[in-house]
Formats: C-alpha cells, sequence, structure tokens
C-alpha cells in the first residue's frame, strides 16, 4: 500500500511541476516567437536569448505589491484567481502520457487518475474554469470588467456545445469514454500501403471533428482570434482590468495551462496519444533490443512520453502562431460563427459518423 501511494504521489508531482514548468516556457517562446514573426528581437539581455527574463517578470510578481481596491468585493476579488487556476491544474489528471507497465509486481498506470470517465472529467472540470472569470469580473466593479466576464459565460456556452459534440464521433468509433483506451485504439492500423501504414489516429477517421474540436479551443481558451474576453481595443483588459500582482499572474498562469491541456486532449484524441511518432519504434529497436526486458519497457514508456510532449509543443507553438496571425473577430462575428457555423457542422458530422458506423466503412 505504501508503494502505491508512493507511485500516485510521483504522478501528481510530476502532472503538477510539468504544468507550472509549462507557463515560463511559453512566456518566453510566446514573445520570442511573436517577435520572430514581427522582424524584432524580442528579449535577448537577462540570460541566455534571454530566457531569464521570464525568471525576473516571476520575481516582479511575486514581491509586487497585492492589494484589493476600495470598490471591489474583497472576498470575490480575492477567490477568483484560483476558481481559474485550480480548475486548470486538475483537468491534466485524467490526461495518460504513456501506456502501462508491469514492474517488480506493480501495475503502474502513468496516468495521474485513471477514471471510467476521463473525457467527461475533463469537460466537466475545464468548463468550471469561467466562473472564476464570471466572479472577477462582477467583483472587480468595473463595467469594463463584468462585459470581460459576461462575453466569457456567452461564449463559453456557444462554443462548448460544438466542442462536445465534436468529439462524439470519435466516442462512437472507439467506443469508450477512457482517454487511455482511446489512445490506445489509435495504435491499430487503418490503412496498409506496403512496409507503411496509416495508423487509426482521430484526425484520420474524424478529420471534421479534429477542426471543429480545435476552433472551439481556441475559443474556450479565450486566445486570438477568440480572446474578446479581454479584448483591449474594446474593453481595456476585460475582466482582469483590476487585477495586478500574482492575482494577475494566476490568470495568466491559468491561461497557458489550459492550453497545454487543451493540446494534450488534441493530441490523445486526435493524433494518437502516447503512440510513438513515426521512427520512434525503429530507433527503439536498435538501441534497446540486446538490453534486458525491463530496460526495454522503461525505454518504450520514456519514448512514448516524448512523442505525447513532443506533440503537445507543436500545438502550444500553433497557438502562438495563430495569436499573432490572426486578426480578433468582432463580437457579433463570434457568436455567429459559434451558432451559424460551428454547431450545423458538428451535427452533421455526428450524422455522417452514425451513416459510416452503420455501413461499415469506419
Amino acid at each position: 500500500m505504501t508503494m502505491e501511494w508512493a507511485i500516485l504521489l510521483s504522478k501528481v508531482i510530476v502532472v503538477l511541476l510539468g504544468l507550472l514548468t509549462v507557463v515560463p516556457i511559453m512566456l518566453f517562446v510566446e514573445r520570442r516567437g511573436s517577435a520572430l514573426m514581427q522582424n524584432r528581437l524580442g528579449p535577448n539581455r537577462i540570460g541566455p536569448f534571454g530566457f531569464l527574463q521570464t525568471v525576473a517578470d516571476i520575481g516582479k510578481f511575486l514581491f509586487k505589491e497585492d492589494r484589493s481596491w476600495g470598490h471591489v468585493d474583497r472576498f470575490y476579488f480575492t477567490i477568483a484567481p484560483w476558481i481559474v487556476v485550480i480548475p486548470a491544474l486538475m483537468t491534466f489528471a485524467a490526461i495518460p502520457f504513456a501506456s502501462t507497465i508491469d514492474w517488480r509486481g506493480f501495475h503502474i498506470q502513468f496516468q495521474a487518475a485513471n477514471l471510467d470517465v476521463g473525457i467527461l472529467y475533463c469537460f466537466s472540470i475545464a468548463s468550471l474554469g469561467v466562473y472564476g472569470i464570471i466572479i472577477g469580473g462582477w467583483a472587480s466593479n468595473n463595467k469594463y470588467s463584468l462585459l470581460g466576464g459576461l462575453r466569457s459565460s456567452s461564449q463559453m456556452i456557444s462554443y462548448e456545445l460544438s466542442m462536445g459534440l465534436s468529439i462524439i464521433g470519435i466516442l462512437m468509433v472507439f467506443s469508450s469514454v477512457k482517454l487511455g483506451d482511446i489512445a490506445r485504439a489509435q495504435g491499430e492500423t487503418l490503412i496498409q500501403l506496403g512496409v507503411f501504414h496509416i495508423p487509426k489516429w482521430g484526425i484520420f477517421i474524424q478529420p471534421l471533428g479534429f477542426l471543429l474540436f480545435l476552433t472551439s479551443v481556441f475559443a474556450e481558451t479565450n486566445r486570438l482570434p477568440f480572446d474578446l474576453p479581454e479584448g483591449e481595443s474594446e474593453i481595456v483588459a476585460g475582466y482582469h482590468l483590476e487585477y495586478g500582482s500574482m492575482r494577475f499572474a494566476l490568470f495568466m498562469m491559468a491561461e497557458y495551462i489550459n492550453m497545454a491541456v487543451a493540446s494534450a486532449l488534441v493530441s490523445t484524441l486526435f493524433f494518437g496519444g502516447w503512440q510513438m511518432l513515426p521512427g520512434f519504434h525503429a530507433l527503439h529497436a536498435a538501441l534497446f533490443s540486446s538490453s534486458p526486458f525491463e530496460v526495454q519497457e522503461w525505454a518504450r514508456v520514456v519514448m512514448e512520453a516524448v512523442s505525447l510532449l513532443l506533440k503537445i509543443s507543436f500545438f502550444m507553438w500553433l497557438f502562438v502562431w495563430v495569436r499573432w496571425t490572426l486578426p480578433r473577430f468582432r463580437f457579433d462575428q463570434l457568436m455567429s460563427f459559434g451558432w451559424k457555423v460551428m454547431f450545423p457542422l458538428a451535427m452533421a458530422n455526428v450524422l455522417l459518423t452514425s451513416f459510416l458506423i452503420y455501413k461499415g466503412f469506419i
């Protein structure tokens, strides 16, 4: 029992440290990435390549005076950032980052929480974050903050419906809501072309579902071109206008952690999850074929985790790429796109998938 608790605690610590590490790394990537796209230098003075600029900013947030203004509701103003960041940290618990392994009599699952309703858990916990944004906007007692909170709630309702419908096809094809089962099933072969094979990844069997889910994820994480809750050109800074110091940092931390969770979900549902990238199987065989079985198994786990990490990294970069490429929608355009384009396409995708499964094409 002690060993089982130690393994569980180790997985929780790895997940938490990984998510907290994402924030400073993505701050650096976002700054240097935007500078690259705009033909600027970006931060390049503090530390090698300016990497310690993020550390300096974290120090500034930690030691800056943290005060509540006289016109705000102090209790709700204080807890709002935590209501946003805690669900963001909890959501990653259901993401499997490698396949299982038997080690010294223990069956280890590389997943902080192996839930029978994994994808439903992710969606339900992730949806709680919007309450923090609404509470923060209302408690700020500022009209621009309140408008940002209202925008966030309406945006969440509009796009979360399409996001939920976009994965129905994946759940129908793989007949499971457990993320581990979905990732494992994507290791099967969809099409064999001589010595090459196309895996049964979600993107190949649900391309429309992937596009709908990816678009909805951008809206759910309040990233450009869907960052209307904090639209600077219209409502100054939106829901976090009155926030500063570590409270503001918590809102920003939650945004980047949500990006990591969203990238992990996209990778798990549509890109095989921890399934190894092309060439990794050959590399594993070349390096560890003569090693003891236990070493081979742990090497496999490491390479699967690296494969998932590379997939997540690509989508994290895609968030940055899109932010500095596409302009912000108007709010009426955002709502119209969600209800008149995304929702009908998501419904059509469910009907089409049902027809293809009934006819035996999938």
